[in-house]
């Protein structure tokens, strides 16, 4: 019997109602395994690899053709399910449109690794656009190459967590490792001291990407990591963050101002440069302004922007491109973080001199802010007079809207919160479905702490308050901390109590 009549790997279709593959998370890694003519012709689309199926999304579940032609990519069982149209028309050309002819099908990220024989004549450079291709699908804000005893281990780090994808034979790393290096103008010679490079990488009709690289020299060889820059440009947006009306007003206040200084605090990696291009974004929609921004380096292309990359070597440090952009005539200034006292002392009087500043700086909370540019030597009536807003923020993973299971906080768990009193409060956990990939959530949201400084704080600046001071201020005039903001997402089923526990309550 071939494969394409035997119902042993043809399922038949689980679900009634066909999936809107607009919202459904594709994984790359499987779709590119069906070679792009095939999939483009017969309309099927493999999309998850879930509950030992591979399942495929296609136009009539009933072409058993079709299904056993997808089948030859893949050892584990397929399961056809039907998908709307032009949806899937829409995926299949988002996933195969921008292939060169005949490609798809001969991936060598997601293939099972061989011992010999095919796995190790992979082509380096066939396998580093395959690579980027599939982090650039999968929405991967890094990819770490680590090599290993026996393997070459690669992951992706989507919504904040890792994700392997593929290990392949250790004889394949120099090559991967060097291809890499060289579009990145490393020295390939140079293995036993760490390096870090650049690179733009094109991909699909003209579009560009920038690329961090970084090796560092281990036990095995050398590890490396590509950091993909601005590639989810489709956040960018205040509502999309997850900020609600309140916040949203505020903020949107704080836009209104013509000069001062909106900070945005956090640990590293909690979306604080996302929300800074978001609030840049939305003052272009207001008007036309002269914008100039310094970043380490830039993380999204921003149209009508003007945008200044701080050099490594020194040569354009914070300091010298704010004392130089200040002579452009800049309505706002972004400065991707104030790092030390000078650049401190620069932001200020940018902002008493008027203009708008947007920056971020390293502290827990919206409070915090204060204090830690009074310890850069900032004096307090000059923090009082500028600062307009600080914000603090956290990331955590958003909950699918379409398997989400309701509960209620249990003992245990209001106690891990420090408010005991939650119990039996409304909460959500993760389930699993087609359109999160089995993962329970899709993306990530913020959540946010706003310290509005009017002029009702100055008094309170100005006698030197400390942050606990400032915070116990704050919840006297009821303005709602990072695990209030938490707690409502929580309760309105957009996150878990897993991920307010990691991001807020360990603080």
């Amino acid at each position: 019997m071939s494969a394409a009549n035997d119902p042993s790997i043809i399922d038949k279709p689980t679900v009634t109602r066909p999936l809107d593959m607009d919202d459904v998370r594709v994984d790359p890694l499987l779709a590119l395994r069906v070679p792009a003519n095939l999939a483009l012709r017969r309309e099927v689309l493999p999309f998850i690899e879930w509950r030992g199926r591979v399942h495929v999304a296609c136009s009539d579940p009933r072409d058993a053709a079709s299904l056993g032609a997808v089948q030859r990519a893949f050892e584990l069982p397929v399961e056809a399910i039907p998908a709307e149209p032009e949806s899937l028309r829409r995926a299949l050309s988002r996933i195969y449109g921008n292939l060169k002819p005949g490609a798809g099908g001969t991936a060598a990220i997601g293939r099972p690794t061989g011992r010999g024989s095919e796995a190790e004549v992979i082509d380096a450079a066939s396998l580093s656009d395959d690579l980027l291709y599939s982090a650039i699908l999968r929405q991967a804000s890094d990819i770490h190459i680590d090599p290993g005893a026996e393997t070459l281990r690669i992951r992706f780090r989507v919504d904040g967590g890792l994700e392997e994808i593929q290990r392949l034979p250790m004889s394949v790393a120099g090559n991967l490792t060097n291809r890499f290096k060289v579009l990145s103008q490393m020295d390939i010679s140079e293995k036993r001291a760490p390096q870090d490079g650049a690179f733009r990488h094109t991909y699909g009709d003209g579009r560009t990407l920038d690329i961090r690289a970084a090796t560092l020299p281990t036990k095995w060889g050398e590890r490396l990591t590509l950091r993909l820059l601005g590639l989810q440009t489709g956040v960018l947006t205040l509502e999309r963050l997850g900020m609600d009306a309140g916040h949203l007003k505020l903020f949107e206040a704080a836009l209104a101002q013509p000069h001062g200084m909106i900070l945005l605090t956090g640990p590293t990696g909690s979306g604080k440069s996302t929300t800074l291009y978001a609030g840049i974004r939305r003052l272009l929609e207001l008007e036309a302004l002269n914008i100039i921004t310094v970043e380490d380096p830039v993380e999204y292309d921003i149209h009508g922007v003007a945008q200044v990359t701080v050099d490594s070597a020194d040569k354009t440090s914070f300091a010298k491109a704010l004392r130089s952009i200040l002579r452009h005539d800049p309505d706002v200034v972004m400065i991707g973080e104030i790092r030390d006292g000078e650049t401190a002392d620069i932001a200020v009087k940018a902002s008493l001199t008027g203009h708008l500043v947007f920056s971020s700086l390293h502290t827990n909370t919206a409070a915090g802010a204060v204090t830690r540019l009074g310890d850069m030597g900032v004096e307090r009536y000059l923090i009082a007079s500028t600062l307009r807003l600080s914000i603090a923020q956290r990331l955590v993973r958003r909950l699918c809207a379409r398997c989400h299971r309701p509960g209620a906080l249990t003992a245990a768990e209001a106690i891990a919160l420090g408010l005991p009193d939650l119990e039996g409060r409304p909460s959500f956990s993760k389930g699993g479905c087609l359109y999160c990939g089995g993962k329970g959530s899709v993306g990530r949201l913020a959540i946010f702490e706003f310290l509005p400084l009017d002029e009702t704080w100055s008094q309170i600046v100005n006698r030197g308050a400390q942050e606990v001071e400032i915070l116990e201020e704050m919840k006297r005039r009821g303005l709602p901390l990072l695990l209030d903001d938490a707690l409502s997402k929580l309760a309105k089923g957009m996150t878990t109590f897993e991920e307010i526990r990691n991001a807020v309550a360990a603080w």
